[in-house]
C-alpha cells in the first residue's frame, strides 16, 4: 500500500533504499466509497483562457477516468474539461461517457477526442505510436463521425491529431486541410495537437503554422528536458494557441512495487506554476484522487515543502516509472526495438495500475515481437536510469497473460 504523501523525509529515503523489486502487473485500481467533492465552504475553482480560442477553463480538467460515477462526480464539481481519445478502451470509454452526458445541457461541458489511427512499424523492428505522414487523411472525418456517434453528440469542441513526434507531420497539408473542412463543416470548433515525445519542436511548429488552436503537450517536473518543453509552451501561449498539459503526474509511483508514491498535488501545482499552462488533465481512478485535484484546482500554488516532496525519489536513487519519451534508448538497441513504447506501456500498467490500457497501447504487439524477452546482454542505457530490458520482459509477460485469458 502506497505511503501517504506525509511521509517524512527519512521515511522515505529508508524505505526506498531497500531497493526495486519486480513489477505486479494485475492489481486494481479504484476505491468505491461515497465521494466528497462538495464546494461548500471552499474557495472556487481557479480557471484560465484557454488562448485565443473563446473558451476558459478550470485549472485541471478530466483525464482518463475510466468511472462514469467519478467522471459525474468531477463535472458536477465544475471541472467541465473531458479529454477523450477514440483509441481509449477500444472505444469504450466514448461510450461510458455518452451515459455521463445524457441529461447535461451541451454547454455545461467541454470534450476533446482524437482519431485513433493504426500504428506503422518502427525501423527495424517493433511499432511506433508516432503518426507521421502515411496516414490517410481520407479517414479523419469518418473517424470523427464515429467518436460523435458513440458519444451522442453533434459536434466535438477539440479534436486533437494525436502522437504527433514531427514538426513536419504538423504542417502536412492533407492533415491540415481535413481539419479545416471538419471546422468549416462546424463538426468541431477547435483543432489541436497532441505530443508526448519531441514535444518542443512540435509545439514550436504549432505555434508559427497559424492552423492550429489548441496544444496538448506532455509536461511534468521528471522530465530531463523540460524547461526547453516550458519554453516552448511559452511561445505557444504567446501566439494564441490554448495549452493543456498531460503526463502532468509523471508516472504516479517512484518505484515499481508501488510503495513510494509521487506527491501527486505537488506535481499537477508544478506545473500549473506556469501560467501559460491553460489547463491539465491528470488521471484519476479514484475518489480520493479526485478529490486530490479539486484541492489543487481551488488553489494551485506549490509549498516549499511540496518542492522538496518532488525530489524524494532522486535522492533515494528511485528512478520513476514515467518514460519521457526522448529517443535517447533508440539507436541503443540493436534489434530496432521501439523502446519507449514499451516503456510507456509499463507505465500505464504499474505506474497507473491500467494494465488493459497498456494492451490496448500496445495492441500491435505480441510477447514474441519482443526481442527483449531473449536478449542476454542488454546495451540500452535509459537516462533516468531504468533496467529497460526488465521492464521489457515484464511488459512481454503482461501481454503474454493478456492473450491467455481471452
Amino acid at each position: 500500500m502506497a505511503k501517504a504523501e506525509g511521509t517524512t523525509r527519512r521515511e522515505f529515503l529508508e524505505a526506498g533504499a531497500s531497493g526495486v523489486a519486480g513489477a505486479a502487473l494485475g492489481f486494481g485500481c479504484s476505491r468505491a466509497r461515497t465521494p466528497d467533492t462538495s464546494q461548500a465552504g471552499s474557495s472556487p475553482l481557479v480557471t484560465r483562457a484557454l488562448g485565443r480560442t473563446g473558451l476558459t477553463l478550470p485549472v485541471v480538467s478530466i483525464g482518463s477516468a475510466y468511472e462514469a460515477g467519478i467522471v459525474r462526480a468531477a463535472l458536477d464539481a465544475g471541472l467541465t474539461y473531458v479529454h477523450t481519445s477514440g483509441s481509449y478502451a477500444d472505444q469504450n470509454h466514448e461510450r461510458m461517457l455518452n451515459r455521463v452526458f445524457r441529461g447535461r445541457p451541451r454547454d455545461s461541458f467541454v470534450v476533446g477526442s482524437s482519431p485513433d489511427f493504426p500504428e506503422y512499424r518502427f525501423g527495424g523492428g517493433g511499432l511506433s505510436e508516432d503518426l507521421g505522414t502515411r496516414s490517410d487523411a481520407a479517414t479523419i472525418a469518418p473517424f470523427l463521425e464515429g467518436s460523435l456517434q458513440r458519444l451522442g453528440l453533434g459536434h466535438l469542441d477539440i479534436y486533437y491529431l494525436a502522437s504527433i513526434n514531427d514538426p513536419a507531420t504538423v504542417l502536412h497539408e492533407p492533415y491540415v486541410k481535413a481539419y479545416e473542412a471538419l471546422k468549416r463543416a462546424g463538426k468541431i470548433r477547435l483543432a489541436g495537437i497532441a505530443t508526448h515525445r519531441n514535444e518542443p519542436a512540435v509545439i514550436r511548429a504549432a505555434a508559427k503554422s497559424g492552423v492550429w488552436d489548441v496544444v496538448l503537450t506532455a509536461f511534468n517536473f521528471r522530465q530531463t528536458h523540460r524547461e526547453d518543453v516550458r519554453a516552448a509552451i511559452h511561445e505557444a501561449a504567446e501566439a494564441g494557441l490554448g495549452v493543456i498539459a498531460m503526463k502532468t503526474q509523471a508516472g504516479v509511483y517512484w518505484d515499481s512495487r508501488r510503495q513510494q508514491k509521487i506527491n501527486m498535488k505537488a506535481a499537477l501545482r508544478w506545473v500549473l506554476r506556469d501560467e501559460h499552462v491553460h489547463s491539465t488533465v491528470p488521471a484519476f481512478s479514484n475518489y480520493d484522487e479526485l478529490e486530490h485535484d479539486l484541492a489543487v484546482a481551488r488553489d494551485p500554488a506549490l509549498g516549499p515543502d511540496e518542492e522538496r516532496d518532488l525530489r524524494l525519489g532522486q535522492q533515494a536513487g528511485l528512478p520513476g516509472l514515467y518514460c519521457q519519451q526522448c529517443g535517447a534508448c533508440l539507436p541503443q538497441c540493436p534489434e530496432g526495438v521501439d523502446v519507449p513504447s514499451l516503456m510507456r506501456g509499463y507505465m500505464y500498467a504499474v505506474g497507473h495500475g491500467r494494465p488493459q490500457h497498456a494492451r490496448h497501447a500496445l495492441r500491435a504487439w505480441t510477447p514474441s515481437g519482443i526481442p527483449c524477452t531473449t536478449c542476454t546482454d542488454c546495451p540500452v542505457r535509459c537516462v533516468l536510469g531504468f533496467d529497460v530490458r526488465e521492464r521489457a520482459r515484464a511488459v512481454a509477460a503482461m501481454l503474454d497473460a493478456g492473450a491467455a485469458a481471452v
